[in-house]
C-alpha cells in the first residue's frame, strides 16, 4: 500500500544544477511511470536506427573490410588502417599502467575468474532400464567476439567481465572490438585489461559495423560463433539483427538501478548510489522506492548537493530529470511488488533486514544487500558478472556467464534390447503424428517378439 502523500514534482536548484525527480505515492501512477521508464528506448527513434543498422550490415556483408573502414571514418572520424591494435601496443599499455591500477585489475581478474569457474556445467550420463545410454555433453564455442563500448567512458571492467567467462568456458579464439577516438587511439586501460586476460587480437572498431563484421566475417576479421558485450542502441539492434547467424549474450538496454530503502537508509548513500547509475548515460534510470517519507522528501536536495562540481553533472541531470523516479510506499510489501514488476537490472536493498527481503524478490539481474554493498562492488570485482538483463528482461533471463560461450549436445545410444523393449511405443507415437518413415525406421529394426514395458 502506498503512502497518501500528495503526488508532486520536487524541483531543487543548486547553482547550475537543476534536479526535477518526480515523486509519486499513487499505485497506478507508480506503475505507469515504471512502464514509461522500461520503454524509454522504444518508438520512432528505434525504427529509424534499425533501418540504418540494416544498411550497415548489408554493406559489411557485401564489401567486408572496405565497408568497415569507410563506416568507421564516417561515424568515428578516423580511417582504421590497420583495423587491429598490434601486440606491442597491448604490452606497452600494460607496462605504462600505474602499479595501483594494475594491482586492482589483477584482484578483479582473480575474483571474477574464481566465481565463474564455479559455473562450469557438468556433463550428464545416465543408463536406462534396458541398457541404453543417454547424456549431455558441454563444449565451448570455437570463436567469441566481445564488444567493449567507448564513447562517454572507458570500461576495462567490461573487458574482464566478458573475456573471463569465455576463457573459463575454454574458448580458444577471443577477439575484442572497441571504438577508438578520432585519432584512432583506444583507451590505454582497456588495452591493459585485454593484455592482462590474454586477448591476442583487438580491433579498434565500434558500432553496428563491428557487430556486422563479427557476424559475417571480412577479409581481416574472423566470423565468430558468439557475440557478447553491451553497447548503444545501434550496437544492440545490430546484435538483434544478426542473431541466428551467431549467438548473442543478450540485448542490453540503458543501465538502471532500483533502490528499496526504509528509514534506516542513509540519504547521502542513497543519493550517491542513484548518481552512480545516472552518470553512465542520459538514458540510465535511477529509481528509489522507499517507506520513508523523510527520505522521499529530502533525496532531491541531497542529489543536488552531490552534483556540485560533479564531472559528469550534465549526464546525471538528464538521466535523473527524465528517467529518475521516487515512489513512496507505506509498507515493504508494496516496494517488492513494484520492484518485481519493473524487474531491475540492479536492485539495492537498503533496509534493516535486507537478507529477508531479498528472499521475497523474484525478478532482478543482481541484488546488492545492505549499506556496505553499493552497486559499484558488482561492477568491478565482487565476482558475479556485471553484464545483466535490462528493460524488464530479468523476468526471464540472467547475467552473462560461462554457459553463454558453451553449447550442449545430447548423446543417445540404444542397444538391441532397449529398442526392442520400447519400439512399439515409438511406433505408436510416430503413427499418431502421421510420420510414416519414423515408424518404419523402428519396425525395420525391432524383432517380432518385442514387447513394451
Amino acid at each position: 500500500m502506498l503512502n497518501a502523500l500528495e503526488d508532486n514534482t520536487n524541483i531543487i536548484s543548486t547553482k547550475d544544477v537543476l534536479i526535477e525527480m518526480k515523486c509519486v505515492s499513487d499505485q497506478l501512477l507508480a506503475e505507469e511511470n515504471l512502464k514509461r521508464i522500461t520503454k524509454r528506448t522504444s518508438g520512432k527513434e528505434q525504427n529509424n536506427a534499425l533501418k540504418i543498422v540494416e544498411e550497415i550490415i548489408d554493406q559489411v556483408e557485401k564489401k567486408g573490410d572496405e565497408a568497415v573502414s569507410s563506416l568507421t571514418l564516417k561515424f568515428d572520424g578516423f580511417d582504421p588502417k590497420p583495423l587491429y591494435v598490434n601486440q606491442e601496443k597491448l604490452y606497452k599499455a600494460w607496462e605504462s599502467t600505474p602499479s595501483n591500477l594494475k594491482k586492482s585489475l589483477e584482484i578483479a581478474q582473480k575474483r571474477i575468474t574464481a566465481f565463474h569457474k564455479e559455473q562450469i556445467p557438468k556433463n550428464i550420463e545416465i543408463k536406462g532400464k534396458y541398457g541404453e545410454r543417454m547424456g549431455r555433453r558441454w563444449l565451448p564455442v570455437k570463436k567469441a567476439g566481445i564488444y567493449i563500448p567507448g564513447g562517454r567512458a572507458a570500461y576495462p571492467s567490461t573487458v574482464l567481465m566478458n573475456a573471463i567467462p569465455a576463457l573459463v568456458a575454454g574458448v580458444n579464439e577471443i577477439y575484442m572490438f572497441t571504438p577508438a577516438d578520432s585519432n584512432g587511439e583506444v583507451n590505454q586501460t582497456v588495452l591493459a585489461a585485454a593484455y592482462l586476460v590474454g586477448i591476442k587480437k583487438v580491433f579498434r572498431i565500434g558500432g553496428a559495423q563491428a557487430v556486422a563484421a563479427m557476424a559475417c566475417g571480412t577479409q581481416t576479421i574472423p566470423k565468430v560463433d558468439v557475440i557478447s558485450g553491451p553497447g548503444n542502441l545501434y550496437v544492440t539492434l545490430a546484435k538483434k539483427t544478426v542473431y541466428g547467424k551467431v549467438g548473442i549474450d543478450s540485448l542490453a538496454g540503458p543501465s538502471e538501478v532500483l533502490i528499496i530503502a526504509d528509514e534506516s537508509a542513509s540519504k547521502n548513500q542513497v543519493a550517491c548510489d542513484l548518481l552512480a547509475q545516472a552518470e553512465h548515460d542520459p538514458l540510465a534510470a535511477a529509481i528509489l522506492i522507499t517507506t520513508s517519507k523523510n527520505l522521499a522528501k529530502e533525496i532531491n536536495k541531497e542529489i543536488s548537493r552531490q552534483l556540485i562540481n560533479h564531472p559528469r553533472a550534465e549526464i546525471c541531470r538528464q538521466s535523473i530529470n527524465n528517467w529518475g523516479l521516487i515512489i513512496n510506499c507505506e509498507e515493504l510489501d508494496s516496494c517488492i511488488k513494484l520492484s518485481d514488476d519493473f524487474a531491475p537490472e540492479h536492485l539495492e536493498i537498503l533496509t534493516k533486514n535486507p537478507e529477508l527481503l531479498a528472499q521475497r524478490v523474484s525478478n532482478a539481474g543482481a541484488i546488492f544487500l545492505g549499506s556496505w554493498t553499493p552497486e559499484a562492488v558488482g561492477d568491478y570485482l565482487a565476482g558475479p558478472n556485471h553484464t545483466l538483463p535490462t528493460s524488464g528482461t530479468a523476468r526471464f533471463s540472467g547475467a552473462l556467464g560461462v554457459e553463454t560461450f558453451m553449447k550442449n549436445t545430447s548423446i543417445i545410444q540404444f542397444n538391441e534390447n532397449a529398442l526392442n523393449q520400447t519400439g512399439k511405443s515409438i511406433i505408436e507415437l510416430a503413427n499418431s503424428e502421421g510420420l510414416h518413415s519414423h515408424s518404419e525406421s523402428i519396425k525395420l529394426r525391432i524383432s517380432n517378439s518385442s514387447e513394451d514395458i
